[in-house]
């Protein structure tokens, strides 16, 4: 598929960067050569192959959701350089 610069620009317009000639030329032939892999990619006979969302058959690897006993408030505000009643205490950041 050909790209044109009229189309580079306007991706970069989107994308609110600017491009120096030389990198439109060079993201052009990046794009053109993009989307030909693409369009090899379609020429494929994908009928009873299942769509995938990851290339590696993963099983959740999280841990259980489980109550278990934690720090103490006092130990967990226990290295705070300053604390208000239970809590972390913070310069404002809003103005």
């Amino acid at each position: 598929m050909k790209i044109s610069r009229e189309i580079v620009e306007y991706i970069a317009h989107l994308a609110r960067i600017e491009l120096t000639e030389t990198e439109k030329e060079t993201f052009r032939e990046q794009l053109e050569a993009i989307l030909d892999h693409i369009d090899k990619l379609n020429e494929l006979d994908t009928t009873g192959v299942e769509p995938m969302v990851h290339t590696l058959r993963l099983t959740n690897v999280f841990r259980g959701d489980e109550v278990r006993p934690s720090l103490s408030r006092d130990s967990a505000l226990g290295n705070a350089p300053d604390r208000s009643e239970d809590s972390y205490k913070v310069p404002a950041v809003i103005e």
